[in-house]
């Protein structure tokens, strides 16, 4: 299991500096943060560098409404990654003099887990909380029992107006499309 949250923390770090790379700002806290947990979470650089990335880039839609909805996915399952790694570290130990005493390092990581944890709630709140209702309406698709004959009966019958729901959204982009086009064919004859 460490070695996924290491890779994990990698890819963390990585998907914070493409997000650099392209203008957002990120926290110089934040990034020794992810330096200092990555020394905790150390994994061996065949491990590091195996050619798979937990988040590959290809995976990221180039559409900017797909990509919010797979971006505020992809800080969920950060959120339950880095829960998941809080739980898994040693409790803190009870001091002599009846506090909680020091847990040394063990501390220290789960300090930086919880800024890291919170840094990423805070996007997730501030920038894409309207993909909630969407992410959770996936979660249900995907939960459907396939193999239940009541479910693949009712599906069935489903099936025609869903069809057509699909079919006129597609035609509904496509004359879209069209219709820009033509404002920007008109606008250019103008010009």
């Amino acid at each position: 299991m460490m070695v996924v949250s290491a890779k994990s923390v990698v890819c963390l770090c990585f998907l914070f500096s493409v997000c650099h790379v392209r203008g957002a700002y990120i926290p110089p806290k934040m990034n020794r943060t992810i330096l200092n947990l990555l020394k905790h979470y150390n994994i061996s650089k065949e491990e590091k560098y195996n050619g798979q990335l937990v988040f590959s880039k290809e995976a990221i839609p180039e559409k900017l409404l797909e990509k919010r909805v797979f971006m505020r996915g992809v800080l969920e399952t950060y959120e339950t990654l880095i829960s998941k790694m809080l739980k898994e570290l040693p409790t803190p130990l009870p001091d002599t003099k009846g506090g909680v005493g020091e847990g040394g390092a063990g501390e220290d990581v789960r300090t930086e887990l919880n800024y890291i944890l919170q840094k990423v709630l805070e996007l997730k709140k501030n920038q894409y909380k309207e993909h909630d209702n969407l992410l959770s309406s996936l979660k249900k698709l995907i939960s459907i029992k396939m193999d239940n004959a009541t479910v693949q009966s009712k599906a069935l019958g489903e099936l025609p107006w869903l069809y057509e729901e699909a079919s006129d959204l597609n035609n509904e982009i496509q004359s879209r499309r069209r219709r820009r086009q033509a404002r920007k064919v008109k606008t250019h004859q103008r010009g």
